[in-house]
This record gives C-alpha cells, sequence and structure tokens, in this order.
C-alpha cells in the first residue's frame, strides 16, 4: 500500500478582524485540504481588553491572559488568539466563543473535541499567522525575511553538516535568506510533530530551494516521503517582508469535507455513544 501523499496548501489569505469574508478559506480547505490565514497585530488587537467579548473569545485562557504583566504580551496573546479561533471558528461554522483552545506539553494549540481540524499559530511583528487542516498535522512559522541570524553564527545550531555546506557554497548575500527560509520550515516542522525546539535542529534538515522541501537526515539523505508537503511564501505586510513555511503531514485517513461543527463528532464522544448503544443493547 502505497504511503499517502500530501497536498501543499495555497497561498496565505489576508483577513481582517472585522468584514472578512471567510469562504475563501473554507474554499481552500475544501480545494488543498489547508489553509493559511495572516493579519495584523494592530487589527486584531482588542478595542476592549477587559470587555466582556473578549473574555468570552479567550474562555479558558482568560486567567492566563488576565496574569500577564507586560501590556505588550497581553495584547500579542490576545490578538493571536483572537484571530486563531475566528479562523477555526469560520472553518467550523460555530461561533469563536463556542471553541476551547487546550495545550499539549509542549504549548502545541488544539480545539477540544473538534479532531476533524489540526491548528498551528506563528507570530512576529506585526504579522499574525493560521494554519487549518483536515489532512491530519499542520505547522506554521513566519520571520522577517531580513532577519540576520547567518552572521551570528546560528548556522551552527540551526544547520545539519549537509545544509551548512551547502551554504557555505552560495554567494554571501544569499546566504542569511537561505537560512531564515530554513528556520522556517524547522519551526513549521516541529510544530506539527508537537516537539517545538525540544527537537535539535542539527538533527534533520531540508534541501536546497530549487528542489521538493523533503526532511533530510543529518548526511543529506531523504528522511520523510510524499506524505508530509512544505511550501515558503513570502509575504508583504504594510510594506515589511516576512519569510512564512507551513509544513502539513497527511494521516492518510482520507479526506474530511465535512468540518461543520454542528454535524462532527470527536472520536471520544462517538466512542462513547458506540459503547453506551451497545450497553443497551445487551
Amino acid at each position: 500500500m502505497n504511503a499517502p501523499a500530501s497536498v501543499p496548501p495555497g497561498e496565505p489569505i489576508a483577513v481582517r478582524a472585522e468584514g472578512t469574508d471567510w469562504e475563501a478559506v473554507r474554499a481552500d480547505l475544501r480545494t488543498h485540504g489547508t489553509a493559511l490565514v495572516h493579519g495584523t497585530l494592530a487589527d486584531w488587537r482588542p478595542r476592549d481588553p477587559d470587555g466582556p467579548a473578549l473574555r468570552a473569545v479567550l474562555g479558558r485562557d482568560w486567567a492566563r491572559y488576565s496574569g500577564m504583566a507586560h501590556e505588550d504580551i497581553r495584547e500579542r496573546y490576545a490578538a493571536s488568539r483572537r484571530l486563531l479561533k475566528h479562523a477555526a471558528a469560520a472553518a467550523l461554522h460555530a461561533d469563536a466563543a463556542d471553541l476551547e483552545l487546550t495545550y499539549g506539553p509542549t504549548g502545541r494549540p488544539y480545539l477540544r473535541g473538534c479532531d476533524q481540524i489540526d491548528i498551528s499559530l506563528s507570530h512576529t511583528g506585526d504579522l499574525l499567522l493560521v494554519g487549518l487542516t483536515t489532512r491530519g498535522l499542520v505547522g506554521v512559522d513566519a520571520e522577517l525575511a531580513d532577519r540576520q541570524i547567518y552572521s551570528k553564527g546560528l548556522d551552527r545550531h540551526i544547520c545539519t553538516p549537509a545544509e551548512r555546506l551547502h551554504l557555505t557554497g552560495l554567494d554571501p548575500a544569499d546566504r542569511n535568506p537561505r537560512l531564515v527560509r530554513l528556520w522556517t520550515l524547522k519551526e513549521a516542522y516541529s510544530k506539527a510533530i508537537g516537539q517545538g525546539m525540544q527537537f535539535r535542529f542539527t538533527e534533520f534538515g531540508f534541501g536546497p530551494d530549487d528542489r521538493p522541501a523533503r526532511v533530510h537526515r543529518p548526511d543529506g539523505t531523504p528522511g520523510s516521503g510524499a506524505e508530509w508537503a512544505f511550501r515558503t511564501y513570502g509575504l508583504d505586510v504594510g510594506g515589511v517582508a516576512f519569510c512564512v513555511s507551513a509544513a502539513v503531514y497527511d494521516a492518510g485517513l482520507g479526506r474530511t469535507l465535512d468540518t461543520e461543527i454542528t454535524t462532527m463528532l470527536d472520536s471520544e464522544a462517538a466512542e462513547a455513544l458506540g459503547r453506551a448503544l451497545r450497553a443497551a443493547a445487551c
């Protein structure tokens, strides 16, 4: 039996806190099984940071939000969760306040009771980025395109030996952009598998830009198959350039075309209902 072939997402879709037609996001989910949306911190920042509307959307995250002392961190936390919940609500045909976020051991967010869709979140500067998929797993990451990391020697902590060898063979002007691309790809992949920064970036790599992105072993040999899809995008947000990457894993369970929260049961609820029906029949 052949392994599933994951389909890369389309271009990231810009969305606003007010007046967005979310049909384009739903269309990407139907077409690709994955949708990427992005907004700005300035737009998604809550107008009333202590008001009931924000409290309703944040739900259980309200306590954590309220305990943050630094105003900038509070605003970024609230804005990113607002975008994440509204994007998920659009996909699920639900109300953002009715969705509850839960977190894995490494802080990876999930939607409680909605395992028909997977989510990922990234933010840097004024950019907020969310990934949604019905295929299996998704991870997203964004960095400033001109962030200088090669000159600081971070390649020794980010790259495999094969990647470092490739970088040294490039023109000096091309090294930093390639390293930023690698950084976002590795962050996206690590988020998708729920490892975050716990997975050393020197233990896995990616090939050159002119080839389809695949996870590589430290020596440069292939380490993943077509079940993973990766894409890197350039975004211009208010005149600022960002490098954005997404990683999508196809779990091989088939497409989930119906994502409406009112017509989908999560697996635990379905199993519990089945047990109850079998018990009643005995």
